[in-house]
């Protein structure tokens, strides 16, 4: 039996091995290059870090370009929102609900992320209503928004921001710490196993055929495994002296004399990115709005006749996009402790990419959240094992870009081999 064929009948996503595969091959070849130094606690922990806001965002382009749609304008609306919830907390809510409190940084959330429904939602009427094509829509978008960064505060830096809501961007406190890491850690194997083996119920039962048992039992060891092992890895990286020190002091608690055993834990951003994965796959595979969506790409004439309204359709999917770029916003601003104009530049081009690396057809239709999480996770690794190498940053993008083309050709090629 092939390989092929064996993954087939244990029921393996063979494009989805294919890129965890390809993800390992390219850390350990860093970690080789860089003498160990790339397979370490900290850089993975940065690494995951870094990785978050363009993944939050890749979850929603997998909309976009399931329903044959693309969004050029992401990375200068993640600016824009920035801006305003920089400016926000800056100079106006501290005057309203005063300095320090935590109303000032939840309320300034909460503004950017309904400015990105209304302003998603607005391209999206735009693009389904007014019949202009998203391409056209999304680049003036592009343009629009950089440039309405730049008008909030005529192009200053908007620093410092609030110090609570910069531990949402994974800095000093911004992690859970080894005992809560633990706890949801556990929580997600408990959560993940239930759902493997939930699913194979509901597939027995509706007659479906269903993965040999120690198949299953398989699947579910790997995934524990391989939850029990981050959250381990994250335990690994412990916090410097220094802010560890600072760390307690404004918990109120007592600060030994001598060294402190404090670990990082998995980073605040993290979660807020699998809390999105996993809200966007159950949009996706357990909603009437996920099938809406996937109906409407894989042919929209035939989701236009059967009744879905198409054009309501797209304006839901570009705000969902605008509310996830506004939490993608939330996370680089808040790792950066500051919004400067150039927040969000190119991220359209790196979102696309994990999109499309992670398996969403350009052609509609077809995607995973999954997939597109793996996506932004090799697009990350690939520049910043590049940047440790010491690669120059032209050659950096040669790579990327050489890197979205071969994905792209293996893709085709692989859904024209299995018939998809």
């Amino acid at each position: 039996m092939s390989l092929g064929k064996a993954f087939k009948h244990l029921g393996i996503d063979l494009r989805l091995a294919g890129m965890i595969g390809a993800l390992f091959l390219i850390w350990l070849l860093f970690d080789l290059f860089t003498g160990g130094r790339f397979l370490t606690p900290r850089n993975l922990f940065n690494l995951s870090v870094q990785t978050a806001s363009v993944a939050v965002m890749a979850t929603g382009m997998v909309f976009v370009i399931v329903t044959r749609h693309i969004d050029l304008s992401v990375g200068s609306l993640l600016g824009f929102l920035g801006m305003i919830m920089g400016t926000l907390q800056l100079h106006y809510l501290p005057g309203i609900f005063g300095h320090g409190t935590a109303a000032v940084w939840i309320v300034a959330v909460l503004a950017g992320i309904l400015c990105g429904v209304l302003l998603g939602g607005f391209q999206g009427w735009i693009i389904g209503y007014l019949n202009v094509p998203a391409f056209i829509v999304t680049l003036g978008g592009l343009l629009v928004w950089r440039g309405a960064a730049w008008w909030v505060t005529s192009g200053q830096t908007v620093a410092p921001l609030d110090q609570t809501f910069k531990r949402l961007g994974g800095g000093t406190g911004g992690s859970l710490g080894a005992t809560w890491s633990w706890i949801i850690g556990i929580a997600a194997v408990a959560a993940a196993v239930a759902m493997i083996f939930n699913a194979r119920k509901r597939r027995a039962r509706h007659g479906f055929p269903v993965k040999p048992f120690p198949a299953e039992l398989a699947l579910a060891g790997i995934v524990s495994a391989g939850i029990l092992g981050f959250v381990a890895l994250m335990n690994a990286y412990k916090v410097p002296e220094t802010a560890a020190r600072r760390i307690l002091e404004a918990r109120g608690e007592p600060v030994p004399e001598g060294p402190i055993d404090m670990a990082q834990g998995i980073a605040i951003p993290v979660v807020i990115l699998l809390v999105v994965a996993v809200v966007m796959t159950v949009i996706a595979r357990r909603t009437r709005f996920g099938r809406y969506v996937f109906a409407t790409g894989g042919n929209p004439d035939a989701a236009e006749l059967s009744g879905i309204n198409t054009r309501l359709l797209t304006v839901k999917i570009f705000a969902l996009m605008g509310a996830l770029t506004a939490i993608a916003a939330v996370i680089a601003s808040a790792r950066l402790g500051s919004v400067g104009n150039d927040l969000g530049t190119l991220d359209e081009l790196r979102v696309i990419a994990a999109a499309v690396i992670g398996g969403t057809a350009l052609s509609g239709g077809i995607g995973t959240i999954h997939g597109a999480v793996i996506g932004a996770l090799i697009m990350q690794s690939l520049q910043s094992g590049m940047a440790m190498v010491g690669v120059d940053a032209p050659l950096q993008s040669i790579v990327v870009g050489v890197v979205l083309v071969i994905a792209v050709l293996v893709d085709i090629l692989y859904r024209r081999r299995f018939g998809l």
